[in-house]
C-alpha cells in the first residue's frame, strides 16, 4: 500500500513495464512528489541503497493527462493500471486491488490541475504540504532524454555496478508479497506456511541492511537470500522470541516500518516495505508465538515448564542452590 514516509512523501513498490509493450514487469520503488512534480522510481527503498544513488527513471505529473485502470487491456497483468503521458503510456502492476486504487487516486490527485478560489487557497496549499516533500540532493549521472509523442522521457544511461549487478538486483526484487515462487523452488515437506515475503533485515556484524527473504512457519521465521534459495540463511525458533513489536529506535536507525524480534541471544531489526505489512508481520509472528506457546504461556513460563518436566534438570537446580551463599 503506499503510505507517508517521515519526509511526508506518497511511497511504494510497484512492478512497471519499463521497455513499453515489452510485456515484461519489474519492481520498483516509487515516490510521488508533487512539489517538484515528478513521479521517480528507483531499484529498491532509497534507504537501501548507497548513498547518494539515483533513481532509475522519472515522469513530470505535467506530461500526465489521466491514470486508470487498465485490466481490460492487459488481462494477463494482474491489478494493473495505467499513466498516460502524451503518446506514451506506463503500465504498471499494483500489489493488491486497494494499493491498485490507492494509488490510481493519489496520482489522478497529484496531477490535477486547479485554480482554487480564495476562500480555499489555504486548504489547498494544506493539502500540498500533507502530500509531498523536496526530493533530497542527488549525485551527478549521465541521463538521456527521448522526445516520445512530444513528452520527454527521462532514463538514467549509465548504471554502476554493471549488467551483472542489475540482473542480480532485480532478482532480489521480484514481487514482494508473492508466496508462488516459493511453493515452486522448493517442496512443502507438509509444512504449514503462515507468511512469506521479502523484507530488509540489519546485519549481525556489519549492521548494514540486505533485502532478505522471510518464511513464517508453526515454529520457525527463517530467512533467505532470495525466494528461490532452498536452504535459509538462518532459521529462528520461535520458542527462543521473546517478543515481536514495532521498533522503538526508528527514529534513530532512520528507518521506516521498523519492527524487531527479540530472541534469547539477538534482537532482529526488519524493515518492511509499508506500515500495513509491518504490522501484518507482527501480527503473524505473535500469532505464531500464541498458537505455540498456548494462550497466557509467556516464554519464561515455557522454559519453567520445560526444567520442572526435567528431572535432570532438577536435580542441577537444586545443586546450585545448595552452594549458593546469595
Amino acid at each position: 500500500m503506499p503510505y507517508v514516509d517521515r519526509q511526508n512523501r506518497i511511497c511504494g513498490f510497484l512492478d512497471i513495464e519499463e521497455n513499453e509493450s515489452s510485456g515484461k514487469f519489474l519492481r520498483r520503488y516509487f515516490i510521488l512528489d508533487t512539489q517538484p512534480g515528478s513521479l521517480v522510481w528507483y531499484m529498491d527503498n532509497p534507504q537501501n541503497l548507497p548513498i547518494g544513488a539515483d533513481c532509475v527513471g522519472s515522469l513530470k505529473l505535467t506530461y500526465i493527462s489521466k491514470v486508470s485502470d487498465a485490466t481490460k487491456q492487459r488481462p494477463k497483468a494482474e491489478f494493473c493500471f495505467v499513466i498516460n503521458a502524451g503518446m506514451r503510456k506506463f503500465f504498471l502492476q499494483a500489489n493488491d486491488q486497494q494499493d491498485l486504487v490507492e494509488w490510481v487516486n493519489a496520482l489522478n490527485k497529484a496531477t490535477k490541475i486547479t485554480v482554487p478560489k480564495s476562500c480555499n487557497a489555504q486548504q489547498n496549499v494544506e493539502n500540498q504540504k500533507a502530500l509531498l516533500d523536496i526530493l533530497g540532493p542527488r549525485k551527478q549521472v549521465s541521463y538521456r532524454t527521448d522526445i516520445i509523442g512530444g513528452v520527454p522521457i527521462i532514463t538514467q544511461t549509465q548504471q554502476e555496478g554493471g549488467e551483472g549487478q542489475e540482473g542480480s538486483e532485480r532478482e532480489l526484487l521480484r514481487r514482494s508479497y508473492s508466496q508462488l515462487p516459493y511453493f515452486l523452488g522448493r517442496p512443502t515437506q507438509d509444512r504449514a506456511v503462515i507468511k512469506s515475503g521479502y523484507c530488509v533485515k540489519q546485519g549481525a556484524v556489519m549492521r548494514n541492511w540486505k533485502r532478505r527473504y522471510f518464511l513464517l512457519e508453526d515454529n520457525t521465521m527463517s530467512y533467505f537470500k532470495s525466494d528461490l534459495e532452498k536452504e535459509p540463511l538462518r532459521m529462528i525458533p520461535l520458542k527462543e522470541v521473546h517478543k515481536v513489536q514495532e521498533c522503538k529506535q526508528s527514529d534513530i536507525m532512520m528507518r521506516d516500518n521498523l519492527f524487531e524480534v527479540v530472541t534469547t541471544s539477538r534482537t532482529f531489526y526488519i524493515q518492511a516495505d509499508s506500515p500495513e505489512e509491518m504490522h501484518s508481520w507482527i501480527k503473524a509472528v505473535s500469532g505464531a508465538i500464541v498458537a505455540q506457546r498456548g494462550p497466557g504461556r509467556s516464554a519464561a513460563t515455557m522454559r519453567q515448564a520445560r526444567r520442572l518436566s526435567n528431572p535432570c534438570i532438577q536435580r542441577y537446580t537444586a545443586r546450585i542452590g545448595e552452594c549458593s551463599t546469595d
